[in-house]
């Protein structure tokens, strides 16, 4: 097989303008020609071995971030938005698309700002008889749209808060005292916890100093709250530089941010990151295992696996997903080439939507996208009890996968037979820019394939995919 070469020029250009050299200085220290360096970062040759290891050894550069970021999510990020029937007369080809997102990756991420702009705006447009009238009908991005991609593009890891977690839960002796650790924390504030027959998962009054947590929720629940509260007292410079960092376009998205950050430190917390890394290795990834070694939920350890994206310590890159019943994904990542749909629902042939048919069971799933990328996939539902009897209960599914190349370092994978082809289901992102052929469960034609119609012939679809 030959060997892949490697384009990262978007990302060369990004360090040294970091480091604030000038292309001749970058240059005598990659040990390479100015014309040569210039040639890299415009993506006219690709990155030699001997810059690799220079970038390492001079610099200390993960090299596998060369090889990954966001040029994959760039991709299938704006043919989900020429997806857009606006779009039907001027699509361009995949290679083009693919060509800015290495080589201009501003611009593509421009463009797919202006497209979720538009589609808002069509949106509220939509719903014109609410909006008139209202003082606050503005147009601007949606405060939750805007926080999800914030996450989205620092892949689901972000540094600082995840080191400052990690501090904190070495606090700890073990990972079944930290909800001690949290305790002691905040009575070291001068902060009275309580657990009181409530509602509400948590609430704090910062002029008694009075937190109260429910009782009716699970231990794992108020851990997590205990933290969370943590993050927002003890680390709240922490969380106010990297919300500065971020630069969100309103109040409301800044502070569902804040919210998210602890949130983050949160997980962080119960699974610190060396000692999770090494659970999980060790435990060949046994979400079950994982949740009883460190106190927390089957959610929670999905999630946090998908954010062990640290440089020079990187865990397996994980997608992880949450629907809901009506098929809406409510939580996504992945650190995987395999991105999900920014608008609308999953896949309907993906294992995630049949969990809710066989709760407390996880569902293996072997499957390959319409690039030819082979993945196992782990499925099952997640249920959140109100916590009495007529409260609702909200009911979601979980995926969590990777590329099928991991599949030794996963319990999950054994007896499954990776290497048969036809054990592999076919998936795709979003029957818009999906170019199955045959699909039995396509809801609409894809935008890029043209369409044959007999009217004398019905078969699965009205019409053929050509």
């Amino acid at each position: 097989m030959a060997t892949q070469k490697l384009y990262a020029g978007a990302k060369l250009r990004e360090m040294r303008t970091r480091l604030a050299l000038t292309q001749r200085e970058f240059a005598a220290k990659l040990g390479v020609s100015l014309p040569y360096l210039n040639q890299m970062e415009n993506n006219n040759r690709p990155i030699s071995t001997t810059v690799v290891l220079a970038l390492a050894q001079e610099f200390g550069m993960d090299v596998t971030e060369l090889s990954t970021g966001d040029s994959e999510r760039l991709v299938s990020d704006m043919r989900e938005a020429l997806a857009d029937p606006v779009f039907a007369d001027i699509l361009p080809p995949l290679a083009d698309l693919r060509l800015t997102a290495s080589n201009a990756p501003a611009l593509a991420r421009a463009f797919i700002e202006l497209h979720k702009t538009y589609r808002q705006t069509h949106e509220r447009l939509a719903s014109l008889d609410e909006a008139l009238g209202r003082e606050d009908a503005r147009m601007q991005a949606s405060p939750w749209e805007e926080v999800r991609d914030f996450f989205h593009y620092c892949d689901n890891y972000i540094d600082a808060v995840d080191r400052a977690a990690e501090l904190f839960a070495n606090r700890a002796e073990n990972p079944g005292s930290i909800r001690q650790a949290a305790l002691n924390s905040l009575t070291e504030r001068g902060i009275q916890v309580m657990f009181s027959d409530i509602a509400p998962l948590r609430t704090y009054d910062a002029e008694s100093k009075i937190l109260r947590l429910s009782s009716r929720s699970t231990p794992q629940t108020q851990v997590f709250q205990l933290l969370l509260q943590v993050a927002l007292i003890s680390q709240d410079k922490l969380l106010e530089a990297t919300l500065d960092f971020a630069k969100f376009q309103s109040e409301e998205a800044r502070s569902i941010a804040k919210i998210g950050l602890a949130n983050y430190f949160a997980g962080a917390s119960l699974m610190p990151y060396s000692a999770f890394l090494t659970a999980a290795q060790e435990d060949r990834h046994d979400l079950e295992l994982l949740s009883n070694r460190f106190g927390a939920s089957i959610e929670q350890v999905a999630h946090r696996l998908s954010t062990l994206q640290r440089p020079g310590a990187k865990g397996i890159p994980f997608f992880f997903v949450r629907v809901d019943q009506a098929g809406t994904i409510t939580k996504r990542h992945s650190a995987t080439r395999l991105q999900f749909a920014r608008f609308g629902g999953a896949c309907p042939l993906w294992n995630v939507h049949r969990a809710f048919e066989t709760p407390g069971h996880f569902l293996r799933q072997l499957a390959e996208t319409p690039d030819g990328v082979r993945y196992i996939s782990l499925a099952r539902d997640v249920s959140k009890s109100g916590g009495s009897f007529g409260a609702p209960v909200r009911r979601y599914a979980i995926a969590l996968g990777c590329e099928v190349r991991h599949a030794p370092a996963l319990v999950y994978a054994d007896n499954l037979d990776i290497n048969n082809a036809s054990a592999y289901e076919p998936i795709g992102i979003s029957c818009r820019i999906c170019e199955r052929q045959n699909c039995h469960q396509r809801s609409v034609p894809p935008l890029e394939r043209r369409l044959s119609i007999d009217t004398h012939t019905r078969g699965t679809l009205p019409y053929e995919v050509t």
